[in-house]
């Protein structure tokens, strides 16, 4: 099993806790972005990151000064999101984190793939940015087939606890007879499962605490997640899709 889950914009440097573990697996591609957007001017960036001047400001300066081989956190503690706030890494104790670090993988859209330990720098660049450069379109095309490649090699099984943004960078490439189990967590409103996005992320986190402290690999022991007072339904669960809903 490999878990999947988002980036987060905000990120945080630190030096001092645990060191990273390496390098990530395609810094080359991440380079060739970082190359790129070195050659763009601020009015092209700041369009780019749909962002005000503040945080245009703040990335163009790290852009401009980015080394991606010095100065690095470790994955897991550079994004500072609601999904790694309820995840709470910092709390894990050593056997949780063997288990991040050989079942979920972090997807960006200038580092491709991330394990939990892989040394990065704070960056802004979402999976959906419309960013053109050698011939690719976008940054779906820019990298294709080769995330759903990479972990494909390494599992039987992908549990999507990533936003579609994300998720389809690699659902989109999968082969056809792939096991790719989505997970929803919602509420049961007027008959119909609505999700909050908030809340979904807070689940996510949440989702991934749990798998971790229990050591769940098999897609039949995800349905005992209880957490935040969400429970499994049955009734509303497909094969590949499972729902959990929110009781009061």
């Amino acid at each position: 099993m490999q878990i999947i889950i988002s980036p987060a914009k905000k990120m945080n440097i630190d030096t001092d806790s645990l060191a990273p573990v390496k390098l990530p697996h395609f810094l080359e591609d991440a380079g060739v972005l970082l190359d790129h957007l070195k050659k763009m001017n601020y009015p092209e960036l700041k369009t780019l990151w749909c962002c005000n001047d503040t945080i245009a400001t703040e990335n163009f300066e790290r852009i401009q000064k980015l080394d991606l081989r010095s100065c690095l956190t470790p994955a897991i503690f550079s994004y500072q999101g609601i999904q790694y706030q309820y995840m709470a890494p910092g709390v894990f104790d050593t056997n949780q984190f063997a288990f991040i670090n050989d079942h979920m993988r972090i997807l960006s859209g200038f580092y491709g793939l991330l394990q939990p330990f892989d040394g990065v720098r704070p960056y802004r660049l979402e999976m959906q940015a419309r960013l053109q450069l050698g011939g690719y379109k976008n940054l779906y095309d820019f990298w294709g087939n080769k995330l759903a490649r990479q972990l494909t090699s390494e599992c039987d099984f992908i549990l999507n606890l990533a936003s579609k943004e994300y998720s389809k960078a690699v659902s989109a490439h999968l082969p056809t007879n792939f096991f790719f189990l989505n997970c929803s967590f919602g509420e049961l409103i007027n008959q119909k499962v609505i999700e909050k996005g908030t809340l979904c992320k807070m689940a996510r986190g949440e989702m991934v605490r749990f798998l971790a402290e229990n050591q769940i690999t098999r897609p039949q022991d995800i349905k005992a997640f209880t957490y935040l007072n969400y429970s499994f339904s049955r009734s509303h669960s497909q094969a590949n899709h499972y729902v959990f809903l929110k009781h009061k």
